[in-house]
């Protein structure tokens, strides 16, 4: 898809780099973003580079909200206008426990990335997508990663769970806000996924999807929601915005 170019955060692993590689195989140029000019950002712009995709690294600490339009703005003059902003960047909570025990801390550092910085990221960009004529034939969307615990409750990461709840209506919001302006705005929320982030647990959630958490008994895949991702911003779920994808096999089924 050429003249498309993706800003994808929290990309230098798991989903976020999922998704900018199947983006990558789609024609987009790729803005790979980590907090940090770090050996793990230069290995995941090398990995999107070698499919042939223009790309380039973003080092921006998405919390840095005074940063997001001078970052922007050097992407574009790297790679072209953006025409897509994938809201990936995340972070759990500090320790898991009692929701009594909850540290201010922790609350917020998980609404400062989780659903702050992804609300005011996605104002820049449409400001200056707005501020700009726009090419007809582009697919113009921003992709929020959200999670499953913006519906269902886990309580031992509670303020995880009220970021993500927090960030999924910031993606209604933005989808009233910019429909107007056929921008698509989407919510993946993604269920019992294996990345670095899950890695200490995601042994006994494998357990427990065999036993029938979820309706499709594994784990998923980082690869299998960057392919979710990349379908919302090429455009090929067309007259739609505004819907959160359960990314989950089933697991928020309502059974009895």
């Amino acid at each position: 898809m050429s003249g498309q170019v993706a800003l994808v955060t929290g990309s230098s692993r798991g989903i976020g780099l999922a998704a900018a590689l199947a983006l990558a195989r789609e024609g987009f140029a790729i803005a790979i973003n980590g907090p940090a000019e770090d050996a793990e950002l230069k290995a995941a712009l090398e990995t999107v580079q070698r499919v042939g995709a223009r790309a380039v690294a973003a080092a921006f600490d998405v919390t840095d909200l005074a940063s997001h339009d001078r970052k922007l703005g050097e992407i574009e003059r790297a790679l072209g206008p953006l025409t897509t902003l994938v809201n990936n960047a995340g972070v759990g909570v500090m320790q898991r426990g009692d929701p009594l025990e909850v540290s201010e801390d922790s609350y917020d550092r998980c609404l400062a990335v989780n659903a702050k910085a992804m609300f005011f990221l996605t104002q820049t960009f449409a400001r200056r997508l707005l501020a700009r004529d726009r090419d007809a034939s582009l697919v113009y969307s921003v992709v929020n990663v959200t999670s499953s615990n913006a519906v269902a409750v886990a309580e031992p990461r509670s303020e995880y769970c009220v970021s993500k709840a927090a960030a999924a209506m910031a993606s209604k919001a933005w989808a009233v806000r910019l429909g107007r302006e056929n921008i698509a705005v989407y919510d993946v929320q993604p269920g019992l996924i294996a990345t670095e982030m899950t890695a200490p647990v995601i042994a006994q959630y494998e357990e427990r999807a065999q036993a029938g958490l979820t309706l499709i008994p594994r784990v998923g895949q980082a690869e299998e929601m960057g392919a979710i991702i990349a379908t919302l911003a090429s455009g090929k779920l067309p007259y739609t915005t505004g819907q959160a994808i359960s990314a989950d096999a089933g697991m928020l089924v309502p059974r009895y």
